[in-house]
């Protein structure tokens, strides 16, 4: 299986800051996703999170997911299923 990668926030040298451009603001927002998943912080985070906390992250990354992915880039992309190939994207 193909592993995970979150090179973007320890290469990234830009402005991290929302609001000032749509570029920056994609930037921004990739930076905060891969600091918010780091393994220490979640795991220090996801304890102290509400149970309408954990429903409100998964219910928005969920219907991301199923509004800007195809069936087969979610389990290419999202999954990292070893059996979707990148031509079936």
């Amino acid at each position: 299986m193909a592993g995970h990668t979150h090179n973007f926030v320890d290469e990234y040298d830009g402005f991290v800051g929302f609001g000032f451009n749509r570029e920056t603001d994609e930037n921004t927002l990739i930076y905060y996703l891969q600091k918010f998943s780091d393994d220490i912080l979640i795991s220090s985070l996801i304890k102290r999170l509400s149970d309408d906390n954990l429903t409100e992250i998964f219910d928005l990354i969920t219907r991301l997911l199923k509004t800007h992915l195809s069936e087969p880039e979610y389990h290419s992309l999202f999954l990292k299923d070893p059996h979707t190939k990148a031509g079936e994207i």
